[in-house]
């Protein structure tokens, strides 16, 4: 699916489909962390089993006031212990599968947001 935003001064997040997402001009097609702030990090995991409490408190490092956790194909949450670095930072937290993360991501950063997308890429089969 294709998204046309009107026009984004931020960083936007412009087409996904399985196994990849459109970040400005680039296709990527692993893990990645997004941000409205310009922030745009590998995140190294490539199946939801892969995630360990370090991948969220990579997040937390960020100085984000949201975090969308994108988990994948479907909707999965993560374990509450591995939250732990964001709460404590006062970091809200959302988890939805990865194509509403991509939506929720563009429609937050255009509000002038301090937003992150955390999004799961899986390979496909």
């Amino acid at each position: 699916m294709k998204l046309q935003p009107d026009k984004f001064d931020v960083q936007s997040i412009t087409g996904y489909g399985p196994g990849w997402v459109g970040i400005n001009t680039d296709k990527i097609t692993h893990s990645v962390v997004v941000g409205s702030r310009g922030q745009r990090l590998d995140w190294n995991c490539a199946r939801f089993e892969d995630l360990t409490p370090e991948h969220f408190a990579q997040l937390a490092e960020l100085g984000a006031e949201l975090v969308i956790f994108g988990s994948g194909n479907r909707i999965r949450f993560p374990q509450p212990a591995w939250l732990k670095p964001l709460m404590a930072q006062r970091v809200g937290v959302e988890t939805m599968d990865t194509q509403a993360a991509c939506r929720t991501y563009n429609i937050l950063a255009q509000e002038g947001r301090n937003v992150v997308a955390a999004l799961l890429l899986e390979a496909q089969a």
